[in-house]
């Protein structure tokens, strides 16, 4: 593979995919969050206006279940972790791009290309390696609810 078709096919290509999941999880993880603080608030007014409002214990109920299912589910799916590294890994690899494309250290030897190949490759092993555990810790907690 030549240096032109790593930087296209295979390090762009990886910085897109990281900062493209990394958005994902950033809104999947607001909008839980979103929803957790919008329900929690209402239960506070509707308990206060009890009497004005029908069925508003199954209203509150309903809040409630809410709340624990999405704090659940942001639990086992873990969006704002998985944001933050997607975005780290993200991040490094641009870094390593751009100290590769300045020849800055330690890309100013004659074998740089190499060095960025097996820098880059062991930053994505890294990420592949805890996606790994964190999809094995997901499965887990999956078998533990059923």
């Amino acid at each position: 593979m030549t240096e032109e078709q790593y930087l296209k096919e295979r390090l762009n290509d990886q910085i897109k995919w990281y900062s493209a999941k990394g958005r994902m999880n950033q809104h999947l993880h607001k909008r839980y969050k979103l929803l957790e603080i919008i329900a929690a608030s209402m239960i506070p007014f509707l308990s206060g206006m009890s009497s004005f409002i029908p069925f508003s214990e199954w209203i509150i109920g309903g809040l409630d279940m809410t709340i624990a299912i999405a704090a659940a589910i942001s639990s086992i799916y873990k969006f704002h972790e998985n944001w933050i590294e997607y975005r780290n890994t993200s991040e490094t690899l641009k870094q390593e791009k751009m100290l590769y494309l300045t020849h800055t250290t330690p890309y100013h030897t004659e074998n740089r290309f190499n060095i960025l190949v097996a820098r880059a490759e062991s930053i994505m092993n890294i990420e592949n390696q805890n996606w790994l555990a964190f999809t094995r810790v997901i499965e887990a907690k999956k078998k533990d609810v059923v």
